[in-house]
């Protein structure tokens, strides 16, 4: 895949961004701030939609944001990078409706939000190799033990990615919790489908992982000066 990855240049959000704010897409979207994905509500896998009918162009290559929440991540990368595709998987119905009106808003072509269970239904979304990158980003921490199976990156999922993402596709994990991050981490690497650019059991450092545009809390723990685990991934 020809340089598929997320980083940009350092660019003013006014320069590739409008009428998108906090206020904006939390509009008419309220929400639980955590939802059990192990509830039976979430437990039937959704139907694929007709890709060519979602995408203007279905043919550019597939950017998967897992956990896309009130959506402004990849909001921003759809208008950054026009030739690419993004898709956001969230759990929180009503978040989805709201993204959704503001992709309308906003006229963008490459851009989709889907409500769903991921570790449910991301199998039967996409075909394989139809993948080519994918972001989790601050998932739900669940700190509980009894609550640890409710995370999002589940070995599962990481076998489901190994099937969907074309060689070479990136993955780029995120957390400001320690704990989570190891085991979304630890997860990846146990896979042997995945290559840890960092190293099997790094994280990835600034010389590693790449500039990239900050999600909501990512903006805000660094703010604090709090720090933010990553790990930067490939697909064998």
């Amino acid at each position: 895949m020809q340089n598929s990855s997320t980083p940009q240049p350092k660019t003013s959000p006014t320069e590739i961004i409008v009428n998108v704010s906090n206020e904006n897409v939390s509009r008419r979207a309220r929400v639980r701030e955590h939802v059990n994905p192990l509830a039976k509500k979430y437990s039937v896998a959704i139907a694929p939609p007709v890709w060519t009918e979602v995408y203007a162009n279905w043919s550019k290559p597939l950017s998967l944001d897992i956990g896309s929440a009130r959506g402004r991540y990849i909001l921003q990368m759809a208008q950054l990078k026009p030739d690419w595709n993004f898709l956001g998987l969230e759990i929180r119905e009503p978040l989805v409706n709201r993204c959704n009106e503001v992709r309308d808003e906003l006229d963008l072509k490459n851009l989709h939000y889907i409500f769903c269970n991921a570790n449910v239904s991301l199998a039967g979304l996409l075909t394989k190799g139809s993948l080519h990158e994918v972001t989790i980003q601050f998932p739900d921490p669940w700190f509980k033990r009894r609550q640890q199976k409710r995370r999002a990156v589940q070995p599962e999922l990481v076998a489901t990615l190994a099937e969907l993402l074309v060689s070479n596709a990136d993955v780029f994990l995120q957390s400001d919790v320690l704990e989570v991050a190891e085991d979304m981490r630890q997860h990846f690497d146990a896979n042997d489908n995945f290559i840890n650019l960092a190293g099997a059991g790094n994280f990835a450092d600034d010389s590693i992982f790449p500039e990239h545009i900050p999600t909501e809390r990512e903006s805000s723990v660094i703010s604090q000066g709090l720090p933010v685990y990553r790990a930067y991934l490939k697909r064998r």
